[in-house]
């Protein structure tokens, strides 16, 4: 349904407040909500109101990333028993949700700086409120069949997989729950899977004996007994509580507490002393949501078009996807790709998946870095600087681990990460491959898909650099970590070569990075141009934003690597000179055109750069990058044409990609390639968005670089050197609003009028 912009004006944040006038069918249809590391899922089913919740780091003994719970909420009498008058909206700015009918108003918000969920119920007349703390957790719950595909055992379980129950129940008039993780989990399986016993004691282990949960409490509320029931296919029992007595207003409150220490007391002790002290401040989390909403933003609407249209609808999706990201803005671990902290019960995505609310797609600690960076890639010219602390501070708790890999394993230095890595550190035990030949290489997956492709690693080793060049950061507690990724490709395709044959180089002193990988789809590779343009970028950048807080001899090492990295491969089609994947290959396994992340992520092509036809060319012509080419999921061609100046293109498959999904919510894309919400299909079209209005080289800042023209945007991007650009396009007239700081204004060049062969010649 669509409404009305009044004067055709670009749209505001206000304008994209999702309401809703009628309640949900169920789960499928509910509204995130989110603050600091927390996200609830709100919906209105047949009068009573319910949420989800989850948090980030709620990892079990088998790596299943647990919700918290579900609450039922019911009023009596009841303001939501009929049809007129509903209302259900998602405030942006301020960070809430209210939902109001008959007099009577229900908000709920999280609190940005302490987990807390917060519930507020006003009435005009007088209510009584029963909250009703649903677990399908009440029992242990064996795990079978696809059902593991939310864990790390995936489709190889090992043994009797069981999610062990919870503890609840009610203390003082409120409900308490948790679980906590024994002692033996599936790291101990991994690590003796993948011979690793020998430093078992050096590694980090983040399962054993985590323990997650909470309180739930209301004002003037007392314990009312519990149920059972079914809830979609899943049994739960209930915990309630109620008013006292009939009220105006009513609040209850939801305190979480996360701690890993054998001593259960540890974690009650934390909780009780939290609840304690807890002073609320929806102020302080309002001023958040505000200044988070005015750092960014990107708002559209076709010029002089009123209704609401698809070039409306990718603005809008911009900012509901942005919204959920900031539900995870300083979580301790990063936002899961494959539904992030808003997935629901899984039938409302594959209705042959009639599994718990805990199952997602693709395991709960298991971070596909191909997938992880496209959330974060975003955050840079967002400005959410703060937010990409989860993701890549992960990263530095896992260096030691992937040392001691490549310590036991082969004997040399440098850090080894997979690319399906579990929050230890470790290749995920299923992509490992339990059905080894005995012989085989015990530091490599046993995987068609994973073999060698080691390289991933590095688009995090950029973003921790790119911090330095967009906001000043302080990066030093990252170098050792980058030099150490660098260190693991020289040494062990050095390594790799010697088993092979006497010399470790070419006849050039170039490394031969065979076998590789150019990313997951041309196996066996060669010299892989993704894996060399990214030790080119992440070398060079190192040395240039880092080298005052290096010592000489890293700088001598660095400069010696370079001369070892292998030039970037081409070939001919049609004639026409274009980039390879790699210099040579044996097999295709999947459908990510490798031959574009020159293009990006490391943007060693695009407007006013040497050589962009050939990148075009690489675009237009190359047969498995045209026969990969879509929007859905974590696919990037959005990107790669923003990059190349290709506005059509970019245009295409930018609102392809960020279009209202199929579900209510209108950023609830997905399943994509993964699970619902997905994550790295927002992530994408984000970036995809931000390089059509906004592109540097060389010091220049490039506006509208593949933006149609008739697209009314105003935006606010971040670039490098501490800057932000504010630019609003109006019915074809650029009005340049703000630079900060003002001496950039001069760097600004609007490339909305040239055409393609103009760009051609920018350089």
């Amino acid at each position: 349904m669509f409404s009305i912009i009044l004067n055709a004006q670009i749209p505001e944040l206000n304008d994209y407040n999702q309401v809703w006038t009628s309640q949900s069918k169920n789960a499928s249809e509910s509204m995130p909500l989110g603050g600091g590391d927390i996200g609830v899922n709100v919906w209105v089913e047949q009068g009573s109101v319910y949420f989800y919740f989850s948090r980030s780091g709620t990892f079990d003994e088998h790596n299943t990333l647990l919700k918290l719970g579900r609450v039922k909420l019911e009023l009596s009498p009841n303001p939501f028993k009929n049809k007129d008058g509903f209302h259900q909206e998602l405030v942006l700015h301020d960070g809430y949700l209210k939902i109001s009918q008959n007099n009577t108003d229900i908000k709920l918000w999280v609190d940005v700086f302490h987990p807390v969920i917060h519930v507020e119920v006003k009435s005009k007349q007088t209510v009584s409120v029963k909250a009703s703390y649903e677990s399908w957790r009440h029992k242990n719950r064996p795990v079978k069949g696809k059902a593991n595909n939310a864990n790390s055992y995936k489709w190889a379980p090992q043994g009797d997989i069981i999610t062990y129950k919870d503890s609840i129940g009610f203390e003082n008039n409120a409900i308490a729950f948790y679980h906590q993780n024994r002692e033996k989990t599936v790291f101990d399986v991994a690590v003796t899977q993948q011979q690793l016993e020998s430093v078992k004691d050096q590694l980090l282990n983040p399962l054993k004996y985590l323990t997650f949960g909470g309180v739930v409490k209301g004002k003037n509320m007392k314990s009312a007994g519990t149920y059972t029931g079914m809830h979609q296919d899943t049994d739960f029992k209930a915990f309630s509580l109620e008013s006292k007595k009939p009220s105006k207003k009513h609040q209850l409150s939801i305190y979480l507490q996360i701690t890993q220490d054998k001593n259960i007391s540890v974690y009650k002790k934390g909780l009780k002393d939290f609840v304690e002290v807890y002073k609320s401040d929806e102020k302080k989390t309002k001023k958040w949501w505000n200044q988070y909403w005015d750092r960014s933003f990107i708002y559209t609407q076709n010029e002089n078009v009123k209704a609401q249209d698809s070039v409306y609808q990718i603005g809008q999706n911009y900012q509901l996807f942005r919204y959920m990201l900031g539900a995870n803005a300083y979580g301790k671990y990063p936002t899961k790709f494959n539904g992030g902290l808003f997935t629901v019960d899984p039938v409302y995505t594959k209705e042959d998946y009639p599994f718990t609310p805990d199952f997602r797609n693709w395991g709960g600690g298991t971070m596909t870095q191909q997938n992880q960076r496209l959330v974060y890639f975003p955050m840079l010219k967002s400005g959410d600087f703060d937010m990409m602390d989860s993701q890549l501070d992960y990263y530095l708790s896992l260096q030691k681990n992937a040392e001691l890999r490549s310590e036991v394993y082969w004997n040399h230095k440098g850090a080894s990460f997979t690319e399906q890595l579990e929050n230890f550190g470790l290749p995920n035990p299923a992509e490992y491959e339990w059905k080894r030949p005995v012989s085989y290489d015990p530091g490599m997956q046993y995987n068609a898909w994973l073999e060698y492709q080691w390289d991933t690693v590095f688009e995090f080793c950029n973003m921790m650099l790119e911090q330095k060049e967009y906001a000043n950061k302080d990066v030093k507690k990252y170098n050792n970590f980058i030099l150490s990724c660098l260190r693991f490709f020289d040494e062990h395709y050095q390594y790799l070569a010697k088993k092979r044959g006497r010399k470790s180089l070419d006849t050039n002193g170039h490394l031969v990075l065979y076998p590789g990988s150019a990313v997951e789809t041309y196996k066996m590779a060669n010299n892989a141009n993704s894996t060399i343009s990214a030790l080119k970028v992440i070398s060079e950048k190192l040395l240039k934003v880092s080298s005052k807080d290096l010592i000489q001899e890293e700088i001598d090492y660095l400069k010696a690597f370079q001369t070892r990295i292998p030039p970037l491969n081409f070939r001919e089609i049609n004639h026409q000179k274009v980039l390879a994947p790699a210099k040579t290959w044996e097999r295709i396994n999947n459908t990510e055109p490798a031959q574009l992340y020159p293009v990006f992520p490391w943007k060693l092509y695009g407007i006013g750069q040497a050589d962009l036809e050939v990148a075009q060319n690489t675009y237009f012509l190359d047969e498995d990058a045209l026969k990969f080419r879509s929007y859905v999921g974590w696919k990037q061609d959005n990107i790669f044409a923003a990059r190349l100046g290709l506005t059509e293109e970019a245009s295409k498959y930018n609102l392809l990609k960020m279009a209202n999904s199929e579900r209510r919510f209108p950023a609830f894309w997905g399943p994509g390639f993964d699970w619902v919400p997905d994550h790295n299909w927002g992530g994408s079209g984000m970036i995809g968005m931000q390089e059509m209005l906004l592109q540097e080289i060389d010091g220049k800042i490039l506006l509208f670089p593949a933006w149609p023209k008739e697209w009314n945007v105003h935006f606010k991007l971040h670039a490098s050197r501490n800057t932000t650009v504010e630019v609003k396009l109006e019915n074809g007239k650029v009005n340049i609003i703000q630079v900060t700081p003002e001496s950039r204004k001069k760097d600004i060049q609007n490339l909305l009028e040239l055409d393609l062969n103009q760009k051609l010649n920018l350089n």
